[in-house]
């Protein structure tokens, strides 16, 4: 066979991919671009207004107000779902039944749909029959059940302890994933030569799992950054529009206010801060492992 026909080959191959992520992909977002240089309400109509939409968003306080909030959120989350997922891996890594089960357990919340997770903490939290606070209450922690919503600051801790609950399983399975993949007679060799076990983690392990290391990552920050069902749920966005998301301000423009292009224009500002984030972060992980 040919060069070119090699080639034609590998093209039919990767056609169904490349038609799917024209399709779902790259016509949305071009869609959404071209929205976002409309006037288009929900109610339908709308002219043509250049580049007014991006200049609104620029002058729109609320929504730098819930950019930096969501940056708060990703930055107090994403730091515990790595943290704690590898410490869970760590734990179930050996194989074994205990091991096994307890994967099981702490992977469950994750088959629970966000929304549904947060309707249930939002019942689990509430200061009258919550069993939260009356767990804090029995165990002398508080002398009163605690008001979580009533406060920014609490009400963001509330909810990064329900959405760490739901969500800590699947960092911890691709940790799990990652360690096992790590060779036994690396660490054999490593132990013959007298490397204690948080050594062998520490220089072995952890180096050898960058690719999984940059994807949970990756999944956190995109996840945190896009925020939105819990906050919905649980804060409403309040108190005083305190907890408002980027997502949840976007929301509230397209389909409260029925403002459809200005909302794609806030939507390709905040794709635009998640390409960037993204974009960083592998830049320093390739640089962090090539080091």
């Amino acid at each position: 066979m040919h060069l070119s026909q090699r080639r034609y080959v590998g093209l039919v191959y990767v056609a169904p991919a490349l038609l799917f992520v024209a399709a779902f992909v790259a016509y949305p977002v071009l869609r959404l671009f071209y929205l976002s240089l409309t006037s288009t309400s929900l109610l339908g109509g709308g002219v043509f207004v250049g580049w007014n939409n991006y200049l609104k968003a620029f002058r729109d306080e609320t929504f730098w107000h819930a950019l930096l909030f969501t940056l708060k959120y990703t930055a107090c989350i994403t730091p515990i779902l790595m943290i704690g997922g590898f410490l869970l891996a760590l734990l179930t890594a050996e194989p074994g039944r205990i091991a096994r089960i307890t994967r099981s357990v702490v992977f469950l919340p994750v088959v629970i749909g966000l929304g549904s997770s947060s309707i249930l903490w939002v019942g689990l939290l509430d200061e009258q029959v919550g069993l939260v606070g009356r767990l804090l209450q029995d165990l002398r922690l508080v002398e009163q059940p605690p008001i979580w919503f009533v406060d920014a600051d609490r009400g963001l801790w509330a909810v990064i302890l329900t959405v760490v609950w739901k969500v800590i399983g699947f960092g911890m399975i691709l940790f799990v994933a990652g360690i096992q993949s790590v060779g036994i007679d690396i660490h054999e060799a490593a132990m013959l030569d007298g490397a204690g076990y948080w050594q062998r983690v520490r220089y072995i392990t952890l180096p050898l799992m960058t690719r999984t290391l940059l994807l949970t990552t990756l999944v956190s920050v995109i996840g945190s950054l896009l925020a939105f069902d819990q906050f919905y749920i649980m804060t409403a966005g309040g108190p005083r529009s305190e907890t408002f998301t980027s997502v949840y301000w976007i929301y509230q423009n397209s389909f409260i206010y029925f403002k459809q292009g200005y909302g794609a224009a806030l939507s390709i500002v905040l794709l635009a801060v998640v390409l960037l984030f993204s974009t960083l972060q592998m830049l320093l992980t390739r640089r962090g492992a090539r080091a």
